[in-house]
């Protein structure tokens, strides 16, 4: 399993993520986002957007973060991202 972020105050609405995983789609504010019924979770915050997948897919995604001229697209395994939220947790 992996997580797909997108840091919605980095991005710009350039979509170069669409050309590169069709599982991106654009949002009512313009910006970069995920087919709701592609992601096993869907987790939509102010700042960022993140979606958990359990695909044989994450070189798509990859791509995608890759082509994203901004940088606002970030790929980990779902267990280091619910590690480090854990670290930001502890006392």
């Amino acid at each position: 399993m992996y997580t797909v972020s997108v840091d919605r105050e980095a991005c710009d609405g350039v979509f170069a993520c669409l050309v590169r995983d069709d599982r991106f789609v654009e949002d009512d504010d313009g910006l970069a986002t995920f087919d709701a019924e592609a992601a096993v979770e869907l987790e939509r915050t102010e700042e960022s957007v993140t979606a958990t997948f359990d695909d044989d897919r994450r070189d798509d995604a990859e791509q995608a973060a890759a082509a994203c001229p901004l940088d606002a697209i970030s790929v980990e395994e779902a267990a280091a991202r619910d590690d480090a939220e854990t670290a930001e947790a502890e006392p």
